[in-house]
Parts: structure tokens; C-alpha cells; sequence
């Protein structure tokens, strides 16, 4: 049974490679079943008998001495994998995928994988060498020639300019703790990388640009595991959902993590008039959209060789994450160094009203981690501090 199903598949994708040979459009339709979809990886999908037939219309017409010959045809089951060779001549009078004519010799391979049902093609996974055909064309310069140089330097140099507008290299912490600053210009957003069996949790996940940042980091240290949220304000949820990695809050923040990062308590009446006018815009930039949360942490849980303390008031469910063995705290936004009306750095202070879901309690988390006497306290803005870390929570806690 499977030797003459095989034999079947094998048959049903000859005959519409044999069509596609002919140049004959109505048998390559008829070689597809209604709802086929012929996915031309990395370039289009084409729906149908009708999509698959227009596609070809096009390609005849640009390429009117379009030749194939099949290499190899392998079957298994419903599933034939065939390699083939194409040629012609980039001779119009048709343009092909917005490309008018040129007049090139056009030598292509390629690799099919379709699935036969009932006779017909009702799915295909098309390979081809997309780099190869646009340097046939013109598209794209000749592998090696300096024209390829140039284009290469010219690629590297927006890169590096893209890193540095995005964030900054991991700079370390402490023992196994390391900081992405992200934000243009003035690199105020932190995300922290925290070492974690042979992987990288990330504590805190800044704005929505520096995901490709952090996602790189993470690969170059083992690969990212999770990112557990400080809280879910736009700019510190911002990158989690373009990691593709697992995502955990404190309990009590999941529900503004999954819907609108806690803007329905911001009272953004209580800025400057500049920061009204520019902080709905700049929050809009920075969110990444509502994450998907996996799960949930709360006071006491264990987190990468830290404990978790939960710290509300700027946010329900803020969390810091605390390390006794060398008092190290990291702890999102239960304290600002930086002025968000001016963007100046400086001493501890208290939270923004405006972010606030409840002051009052975002003073007394403040005290809550001053009792702890931490070495350094990183937020998740700007500077951390050190030296006589309570006393100078005390006084932020203090201060109005």
C-alpha cells in the first residue's frame, strides 16, 4: 500500500512538473486542487489553481524561453520532494516581480516539496535561491565585485548606527548581572540580563526598539529562558513580546501586562505641558503591545539565585528582585533617578504622580527596600545608586 501510494505521488507531481516543462497553463491549474496553496518560501504564497496560474502567466511572459528539467523525484507516502534546473532568457516584453527586462541568461535551481492529495497538488513548499536569481537580473551586484563591496559597507555602517540608536552593548553589574541601556539619545532605559543555568533570565524588558538588542545579547550568552517584568508599563514591557520566550509578572500585574500596560491609572494632566503633549506619543513608541503572561511570581519567589519582593505603588504588581549574598537589588521603578519631565539625571526620588497608581504606597515600598541596606540599588532608569543606599532611599521616601 505505501510502495503504490508513493508510486502515485510520484506520478501526480511529474505531471505537473511535465506541465510547467510545456508551458501549458491550463494543465499546471488543473494539476491543483481548489484550496492548494504553493508557498514560495520567503518570497509569496500562491492560492489555488487560479494564483498558481497567474504566477506562471507572468513568469512565460518575462521569461518566454523558460525551460525546466526535473534532476530528481523522491516520494514518500503523499509527500514527493523534487529538485530541478531552470533556464531562459529575462527577455520581456513582460516585467517579472516589478523587474523590467534585462535581456540576462537566467540559470536557476530549485527544490519542490509537495504533498499530493487525491491526484492533485494540495500544498507545496517552493526553495529557491532569491540572492542568486536578483544578481542573474541585476537586482543585486555580482558576488565579490565592488559594487557587492560597497553595498556590504554601506549595509554594515546602517547597522552599527541602528545598534547604537537601539542600545547599548551589556555592561556588568555585579557577578552574573549585566545592563542594556536603550532609549535615543539619551540611553535611560535599563534591561537587565541575569545569569541563570547556562541561560538569561531578563528582568525587565525596556521599550519595544530594543528587542533585537537584547534578543542578540541573550543569544550570545546562552539564549534567553524568560523575561520577568519589573511591571508592565509600556517601557518596561516594551521588547517582551518580540522575544518569543515565556513571559512572568507579579500576580497583581498580570491583568495590565496582558491589556494596557496601566494607562487607565496614569494621569498625564499632572506634566509639564511639553510632557503632555509628547509623553501619549513617546508611550505609544516604546510599547511593544500586551504581553502574553505564562505565569505568575509573588513575595519570597526565587528568580535566577534572586528573591523576589514585591514593591507597589508606582505599578499594583511592581517587583524588585533581591540578591542577600551581595546585596544587590534591582528594582524596575520603585524609585526614579531621573527627572521624566526633563530627562535629567540625579538623586533618588519618588515615582512620578502621573505614573502612579497609589504615591503614598510607592513611598512606603521605597522605605521597604531601604530596610534591606542594599550595596547598590539598580532601577530601571538612568543611574543606580551606592554608597549609603538607605539613607539616601530614606530621604527620596521623604521627600515630596
Amino acid at each position: 500500500m505505501a510502495k503504490s501510494e508513493s508510486k502515485a505521488t510520484r506520478e501526480a507531481a511529474l505531471k505537473y512538473f511535465d506541465a510547467v516543462a510545456s508551458r501549458d497553463l491550463d494543465a499546471i491549474a488543473a494539476c491543483w486542487a481548489a484550496d492548494g496553496i504553493d508557498r514560495l518560501v520567503g518570497m509569496q504564497d500562491l492560492i489555488g489553481p487560479a494564483g498558481v496560474r497567474a504566477y506562471f502567466e507572468d513568469l512565460l511572459n518575462a521569461i518566454p524561453d523558460f525551460e525546466l528539467e526535473v534532476i530528481t523525484a523522491n516520494a514518500d507516502g503523499a509527500s514527493c520532494t523534487v529538485r530541478w534546473r531552470a533556464t531562459g532568457t529575462f527577455a520581456g516584453p513582460g516585467s517579472f516581480q516589478g523587474f523590467e527586462p534585462t535581456g540576462a541568461s537566467l540559470e536557476i535551481e530549485g527544490c519542490d516539496v509537495l504533498t499530493i492529495e487525491d491526484g492533485l497538488v494540495a500544498n507545496n513548499h517552493a526553495y529557491l535561491d532569491g540572492a542568486s536569481i536578483a544578481r542573474q537580473i541585476g537586482a543585486l551586484p555580482q558576488s565579490g565585485s565592488s559594487a557587492e563591496l560597497r553595498m556590504t559597507a554601506l549595509a554594515n555602517r546602517r547597522t552599527r548606527i541602528g545598534k547604537w540608536l537601539a542600545a547599548s552593548p551589556p555592561e556588568p553589574v555585579a557577578d552574573g548581572v549585566w545592563v542594556i541601556r536603550g532609549g535615543f539619545p539619551s540611553k535611560t532605559m535599563n534591561v537587565y540580563l541575569i545569569e541563570d543555568q547556562g541561560g538569561i533570565t531578563v528582568f525587565d524588558a525596556g521599550i519595544a526598539s530594543m528587542a533585537k538588542p537584547i534578543a542578540a545579547a541573550g543569544a550570545r550568552m546562552g539564549g534567553i529562558k524568560r523575561v520577568v517584568l519589573g511591571h508592565g508599563h509600556a517601557d518596561h514591557r516594551g521588547a517582551a513580546p518580540a522575544l518569543n520566550v515565556p513571559i512572568y509578572c507579579h500576580r497583581a500585574e498580570r491583568v495590565d501586562a496582558e491589556a494596557d500596560g496601566g494607562e487607565h491609572y496614569f494621569k498625564i494632566d499632572l506634566l509639564n505641558p511639553v510632557g503632555r503633549m509628547l509623553m501619549p506619543k513617546l508611550l505609544e513608541h516604546w510599547d511593544g503591545g500586551p504581553c502574553e503572561i505564562a505565569g505568575t511570581v509573588d513575595e519570597g519567589d526565587e528568580v535566577a539565585g534572586f528573591k523576589v519582593i514585591h514593591l507597589p505603588g508606582h505599578a499594583p504588581g511592581l517587583i524588585g528582585l533581591w540578591r542577600e549574598s551581595d546585596r544587590l537589588a534591582l528594582v524596575s521603578d520603585c524609585f526614579y533617578t531621573l527627572n521624566p519631565e526633563t530627562g535629567a539625571k540625579g538623586h533618588a526620588r519618588v515615582p512620578h504622580s502621573a505614573f502612579n497608581q497609589d504615591t503614598e504606597l510607592a513611598r512606603a515600598s521605597i522605605l521597604k527596600l531601604a530596610a534591606l541596606e542594599p550595596a547598590a540599588a539598580w532601577a530601571g532608569h538612568a543611574d543606580p545608586l551606592t554608597g549609603d543606599v538607605r539613607s539616601q532611599l530614606e530621604h527620596a521616601a521623604a521627600t515630596t
